[in-house]
């Protein structure tokens, strides 16, 4: 059994975080999946959990059709032109063709035409549009929810249960993730007659937010709408909370990193705060029930979303290879057509039209530490649903 510290610890001293390339995978014969993501640099929490997950489904299975699993993490850097690099050398040098995990949305978009290219496969949990909209394509698969969903699944919802929180100011990351979340708000608030009082661009290394939080007191909003991701949006929403914001406005994250996240911010600034979620461990099913008891067994930690993404990625590629009876990518990418499966938010099904897979999202409320019924317990689900645009509507014109 493995500790937090000590698994995150024994990693990094071994360099593997820093290393491009990793793999538990030894024989020739072995079938060995790779996952590309952050492992160094500003999201490298993300590639530190993505590896758990990754680790977990692949241990579970231990073979498939005959071949043992391996896996290699493949470090991106954040970088959309490494991340590049990085699966064009598995795919030359090492014949990997099956990759899964890919969460940033720039890197998603970059490797997903490279990966297409070459007839591989990537599963992807990158939030851009354009993923299953304009660029989607016969080689990637997405998990998560693109940028319309998440909008709808946490604005929408407090819209209509604020009815007369008319003004709402935003804090974008001026990149593909940043701009798809703006445009959707922006979409949203002309349907709902709310009032866009402002935006605040930042870049993606920004880490100091007081300008742009002193811009959104000035504008007397009602509510401020946070759009930036991981360590940015933790830096926005811990600086907003000492300046007072919790009592003047709303505040609502509208993609929340995980269990994590709420760790690092400690129950008294999450409080009160809406956060968009596309999965959190109290999910009511019982694989989910399942999948969180495992992982507590095997690392002693509740699973976050940068570890449950990366599973059921995994397995869904599992499932697939287990259908078609073949591991060529051709053959797994029709297996996974149409698939329907039971996942950590209950059935779930990749709509073939558009390869992405139908499933819930999840708006939480963060609560007073004295309400925690465990050290976990730092937020409330208060509703859910199905947000999304048709294939058409979405712009996914398959090849």
């Amino acid at each position: 059994m493995i500790q937090r510290r000590a698994f995150l610890q024994a990693t990094a001293a071994a360099g593997l975080a820093a290393h491009p390339l990793f793999s538990i995978a030894q024989g020739n014969n072995d079938l060995v999946l790779a996952c590309p993501t952050a492992m160094s640099g500003t999201f490298s929490a993300i590639g530190k959990y993505s590896e758990m997950g990754m680790q977990l489904a692949v241990e579970q299975q231990g073979t498939v059709l005959g071949r043992k699993l391996g896996y290699r993490m493949l470090d991106t850097e954040a970088k959309p032109a490494t991340a590049v690099r990085r699966v064009q050398e598995a795919m030359e040098q090492h014949k990997i063709n099956l990759f899964t995990g890919a969460l940033l949305s720039a890197e998603s978009l970059a490797m997903s035409k490279e990966i297409d290219k070459a007839g591989g496969i990537l599963v992807t949990n990158g939030g851009a549009d354009e993923l299953t909209g304009s660029d989607c394509n016969r080689s990637t698969f997405r998990w998560a929810l693109p940028t319309y969903g998440l909008i709808q699944g946490s604005a929408r919802p407090l819209a209509e249960r604020m009815p007369k929180a008319r003004r709402w100011y935003t804090i974008t990351p001026q990149y593909v993730f940043g701009e798809g979340l703006l445009k959707n708000a922006k979409d949203l608030f002309k349907e709902k007659g709310i009032e866009h009082v402002g935006n605040s661009y930042h870049s993606l290394t920004e880490r100091e937010f007081s300008g742009h939080l002193t811009n959104a007191m000035a504008s007397k909003a009602d509510v401020l709408f946070l759009l930036n991701y991981g360590a940015q949006a933790s830096d926005t929403l811990r600086q907003a909370v000492s300046f007072g914001m919790k009592q003047k406005m709303t505040i609502v994250v509208a993609a929340a990193s995980g269990l994590e996240q709420f760790e690092s911010l400690g129950a008294d600034i999450c409080d009160g705060v809406y956060f968009g979620a596309v999965y959190w461990h109290t999910i009511d099913t019982a694989y989910n029930k399942r999948f969180v008891s495992q992982v507590r067994e095997k690392f002693k930690l509740t699973p976050n979303y940068s570890l449950a993404a990366p599973y059921i990625n995994t397995r869904m590629l599992i499932e697939a290879i287990n259908k078609a009876k073949s591991t060529d990518p051709k053959a797994v990418a029709a297996a996974l057509e149409g698939l329907k499966f039971e996942s950590l938010t209950g059935l779930e099904e990749v709509r073939k039209e558009d390869h992405q897979v139908l499933r819930d999202f999840y708006l939480i409320k963060g609560k007073a530490k004295g309400q925690m019924r465990d050290k976990d317990d730092y937020a409330d689900i208060i509703s859910s649903g199905r947000f999304f645009l048709s294939p058409q509507e979405a712009g996914c014109k398959m090849a």
